[in-house]
């Protein structure tokens, strides 16, 4: 008779040392695996797209490998609209199927994939025309309220002139003849990404930023791997994997370039600018949406304070800092400004943000009209593509991109199973919003914060609160952003990744946009607080406290001046917090 196995121990998670945790022993570990391990696939991008490929390519039972060049989500992907929304201007050019596509995955994040980090908001859309208007998008909405499935959201609500002046005070009486409300969804775009990119780790996924693809590791004519060097000290080594996707957003023609290989389409980048500003500025019970001669405005709730853009225009310098310039933000202040009683100013403005989308290019020459679309392509043996698309639809962008790869693998690859995986923090989220009260006096927060948190981080709050535990003094909120806890700056630094201070102020958590000061009066003390987790030594504090408040004056210096080359001269100028990263990569 075979000798049975001993019974192994139960073994318990401490909530500190949780798996999803991307922490300073986590990305040593990580190098060496990078080193060592062969993998199904290596994903180039820590964007939203690349998070969820690995995320995708994880659940599948692949070995999966996510480099990023500098920060998850410091490109396109923190620096959007930050709404899962369909897109009403697609209803108009017909484009059905990327409308359900993205309402579809808009109630999947709602219920299922990330309650926590994505919620309703009401939009109301101005009336001007008689007779027609109402019937026409009341026929829009109506597409727009079922095309998706299944809604978690209210449908539209129609209102008269009063009605809707009654829901939005700050309107001029003659911008509107009525009104019609309606729903979307809105999420915190780089905290969405980077737990994307975390529940990718806790599903087995090496994730690991400040990691630059310097070269292409090739196999007789395909492609076998990738170079890559840290960027924080230098060091290189060569992933081997079977299939490589190129998930970069606005640098794919760059790492087509890399790979020697001839691409399938073509990228350009759209610069998007967002000015934000408080929420006392303009009163109103919802956001709004309005047409411009180019495309449509938003005037998105955040928090305290509304997020209003944006601009669309071709964008052809440095692709990893755009600049907004005065231009842009008149622009955006001229149109908002035709339809509010109470005028907004350039005083008013808090934070100001410059993003680019990633479009693939088509005939027209007006990048309001390129399409929102994906495009996949497997480029050479070994070797796939992904661009296109928009930050709502990043899931069924991740399957497209993993299929595509399936060719390159041996064996047969599962099915994707992303709409039935929660993201970390969704289990048990409803549970603990009922139970807010309790965790607050346990915690002995308001129960505010315990709200905030719970928004933020889900039920991951347990972590983050232990880690107060035996410290009750990082409970208190920064002294310069007091919205945020600085307990969240030590677990954004031990469990989030975060290697810079730029990437706490403006990723982690949104000061950079939030204050006035932009972070810089906060630097010091979350420099602090960072410092005890990545050992940092004062001369390291100082460097980089003086690196963000550069970063910050070359910003303000760029949005004073009147085009994008002037602009992007000026914010060139602020040193790289990455020290050893190669740009372009030639």
């Amino acid at each position: 008779m075979a000798s049975r196995m001993p019974r192994q121990p139960v073994r318990t998670i401490d909530p500190v040392t949780a798996p999803g945790r991307l922490g300073p022993a986590e990305r040593e570990d990580s190098w060496r695996r990078l080193g060592e391990e062969t993998f199904d696939l290596v994903v180039i991008g820590g964007g939203v797209v690349g998070a969820g490929t690995a995320l995708d390519a994880a659940t599948r039972g692949l070995r999966v490998a996510l480099v990023e060049a500098r920060d998850l989500a410091s490109g396109t992907s923190s620096r959007s609209s930050k709404l899962f929304h369909g897109g009403l201007r697609y209803l108009e050019q017909l484009e059905f199927g990327l409308v359900r596509e993205a309402l579809r995955e808009r109630e999947l994040m709602l219920t299922r994939i990330a309650p926590h980090l994505v919620k309703p908001v009401p939009f109301l859309y101005p009336l001007t025309h008689r007779g027609w208007e109402r019937p026409y998008t009341a026929a829009g909405l109506f597409l727009y309220d079922t095309m998706g499935g299944a809604r978690s959201v209210p449908g539209q609500k129609h209102l008269t002139r009063a009605g809707a002046l009654r829901m939005v005070p700050a309107l001029k009486r003659d911008a509107l003849i009525g009104g019609i409300r309606y729903f979307d969804a809105q999420a915190d775009d780089a905290r969405h990404t980077m737990t994307v990119a975390r529940t990718a780790a806790h599903y087995g996924a090496v994730v690991r930023t400040s990691t630059q693809v310097v070269g292409m590791v090739r196999e007789a004519d395909r492609i076998s791997g990738v170079r890559v060097r840290d960027v924080e000290d230098g060091r290189e080594t060569e992933i081997q994997a079977n299939a490589v996707i190129n998930a970069t957003g606005v640098w794919t023609d760059e790492m087509q370039r890399l790979s020697g290989s001839r691409g399938r389409f073509r990228v350009r980048a759209s610069k998007g600018v967002h000015i934000v500003v408080p929420r006392d500025r303009i009163v109103s019970e919802t956001g709004l949406i309005l047409r411009t001669e180019k495309s449509v405005l938003f005037v998105i709730p955040w928090g305290s304070h509304w997020i209003v853009g944006t601009t669309d225009t071709d964008w052809n310098l440095d692709l990893a800092h755009p600049a907004a310039t005065k231009c842009d933000i008149d622009y955006i202040l001229e149109h908002v400004n035709k339809v509010l009683a109470t005028p907004l100013t350039q005083d008013d403005i808090e934070g100001v943000y410059a993003g680019l989308r990633p479009l693939l290019a088509g005939e027209s020459e007006e990048t309001s009209k390129l399409s929102r679309e994906h495009a996949v392509a497997r480029v050479a043996p070994g070797f796939v593509a992904i661009a296109g698309g928009k930050y709502t639809t990043y899931r069924v962008m991740a399957a497209d991109a993993v299929d595509a790869a399936a060719v390159d693998l041996p064996g047969r690859i599962q099915p994707s199973i992303t709409d039935k995986v929660p993201l970390l923090g969704a289990d048990g989220y409803h549970a603990l919003v009922n139970q807010a009260d309790q965790l607050a006096v346990k915690a002995s927060v308001h129960p505010y914060r315990v709200r905030h948190l719970l928004n933020r981080y889900g039920s991951m709050v347990h972590q983050v609160l232990a880690l107060a535990g035996n410290r009750p003094e990082l409970l208190k909120p920064l002294t310069a952003a007091p919205d945020y806890l600085q307990v969240e700056i030590v677990y954004a630094t031990s469990h989030e990744g975060a290697l810079h201070l730029e990437d706490v102020l403006a990723r982690r958590t949104r000061i950079s946009i939030e204050y006035a000061h932009r972070g810089v009066d906060a630097a010091q003390q979350v420099a602090t607080l960072m410092a005890e987790v990545l050992g940092w030594d004062e001369a390291t504090i100082k460097r980089e406290v003086e690196l963000y408040t550069a970063r910050v004056q070359a910003e303000r210096d760029s949005q004073t001046q009147p085009n994008d080359e002037a602009a992007d001269a000026l914010r060139s100028k602020a040193p790289e917090v990455r020290s050893q990263i190669v740009e372009p990569v030639s």
